[in-house]
């Protein structure tokens, strides 16, 4: 009786334990409610939707895409090469029987001409709506065949006005007219930096558009044309790109791709451009004369090295090095001499070799400009009538005194000229001083790592004595890739062996 009587006890304060315990559930319950009740109220007519991610949105070339790329044409040519003519043997062989009755004609050797047609792809602008398409000379050279497609698929037969391979401008025209163009813009506002897009035929994926910022201007010695000022930029240009339009954010025409730098074969974010400026001066002397047209001075140049700046007592290195006056030349009329530094053209500063080749290029022929040069540390300025660049005369100036680049050997990389009486006062040394002066050097050659520098006088050869261009190239042709080479040279009136090894 008392287990029951104590399992009676336990069994009342439970159901105390879960009377107490529901009442307070249903309290809680009820605060939860009261609060939700109150939160939807202070929110009334609030849209708690998620608020959308906003995206910083980039620059919309949409607008230029439209309006430009129907102007970007592919070019398609074809040649015929013709190849050394196969042999072939007797179509009988020498079976007697067919002998006895067709004769010894039929028993010899045939030569069968060979011919393989080859094609290529390029990209062209039209820049004029009565059909002149600017392009590169390189798209279209030696072409039996020029095809021109249209962004809508039009098919014209394009014919070459004219070419100029010093800049690799070519200009070509189909018969079609109301043709949609790009309109000119003026390179010489590029800033590094600024965005560009590049347009053309990839691989001959027609009326590609590629995008990015012009990465450098000026850029020169490349190895591609004679005349070298070209656009660096990272918009993707690729084979196939050649010809094609660089323009800027509005929609102008800057540029027109030529080139890339590759070790692969393909896009390693450098491409060329050449600026419209130049492009556009080229072309329309190649519709107006069928050639272009430019001035000569008649003096070959060179860069003013830090090392010729001290000795020519510039306190910056800057202007033209003049290595030789050519005779019978407007430059030999007007007084210049070996040893001048110009500085100024007409009006114009020069900074560099190319800038001065280029402003005498540009130069309307029989136009008299003023040359200011610095000779003896002393300011002199000239009067000169430009000449038109013939070939003649390009010929005559390419004698044995002009700047001469080394053979492939360990001499590679070096630019040398003849020791002037000029320039050997201006390097400390006698007027009758005789070798080839080192002018510029390859800061990745043999000869630069054994520390030769412009400036320096090479006077011995393997022991053999050089006195000018002449023997120079004489001794060097005679040496072997890679033979070593041992040099007596002056520097700053002091004579030393230096020996290049591979």
């Amino acid at each position: 009786m008392s287990i029951d009587r104590r399992s009676f006890k336990i069994g009342v304060i439970a159901g105390l334990f879960l009377v107490i315990g529901v009442v307070v559930g249903v309290v809680f319950a009820m605060r939860l409610d009261g609060h939700a009740s109150m939160t939807n109220t202070a929110f009334a007519g609030v849209d708690t939707q998620p608020l959308p991610i906003k995206v910083s949105a980039g620059p919309d070339f949409v607008p230029i895409v439209k309006a430009d790329l129907p102007a970007i044409v592919n070019i398609s040519t074809t040649r015929i090469i013709k190849s050394p003519a196969q042999t072939m043997g007797s179509p009988f062989g020498e079976d007697p029987f067919f002998r006895q009755f067709f004769g010894n004609q039929f028993f010899h050797n045939f030569q069968i001409p060979r011919e393989e047609r080859e094609s290529a792809l390029g990209s062209g602008v039209i820049v004029s709506p009565n059909g002149y398409i600017i392009t590169n000379n390189h798209v279209i050279a030696k072409a039996d065949t020029i095809k021109v497609i249209l962004g809508n698929n039009r098919v014209y037969k394009g014919k070459v006005v004219g070419a100029d391979p010093q800049t690799d401008i070519a200009v070509v025209k189909i018969n079609a007219t109301n043709l949609p163009v790009i309109a000119w813009g003026d390179s010489s506002k590029l800033q590094v930096g600024q965005y560009v897009l590049a347009m053309g035929n990839p691989f001959g994926l027609n009326q590609t558009v590629t995008m990015g910022i012009v990465s450098a201007l000026g850029r020169e010695n490349v190895g591609i044309d004679n005349y070298e000022d070209f656009i660096q930029t990272d918009a993707a240009i690729n084979p196939g790109n050649s010809g094609g339009a660089l323009v800027n954010t509005q929609g102008q025409l800057v540029g027109i791709n030529t080139a890339i730098y590759t070790r692969s074969g393909g896009y390693m974010w450098i491409g060329f451009a050449i600026p419209s400026n130049m492009a556009r001066r080229v072309m329309t002397q190649l519709i107006e004369h069928g050639r272009v047209i430019r001035g000569w001075l008649g003096v070959s140049i060179q860069k003013v090295t830090p090392v010729l700046a001290k000795n020519f007592g510039l306190s910056t290195p800057h202007g033209a090095l003049v290595g030789q006056v050519f005779k019978g030349s407007p430059a030999a009329g007007a007084g210049l001499r070996t040893g001048d530094i110009i500085v100024k053209y007409d009006g114009k500063e020069v900074d560099t070799p190319t800038a001065l080749r280029d402003l005498v290029a540009s130069t309307p022929v029989g136009k008299v400009v003023e040359i200011t040069v610095i000779r003896s540390r002393e300011t002199k300025t000239f009067q000169v009538k430009i000449a038109e660049q013939t070939k003649k005369v390009l010929e005559a100036s390419a004698g044995n005194e002009s700047p001469q680049r080394s053979a492939h050997t360990l001499l590679s990389g070096l630019n040398v000229q003849n020791l002037s009486p000029e320039i050997a006062r201006q390097l400390g040394l006698p007027s009758f001083a005789s070798g080839v002066v080192i002018t510029q050097i390859d800061p990745a050659s043999a000869a630069a790592a054994v520390g030769l520098q412009p400036g320096d006088v090479i006077t011995q050869i393997n022991r053999q004595v050089v006195h000018n261009m002449k023997d120079y190239r004489r001794i060097t042709f005679k040496l072997g890739k890679n033979q070593s080479v041992l040099l007596l040279i002056k520097r700053g009136g002091t004579n030393m062996f230096v020996v290049i090894s591979p």
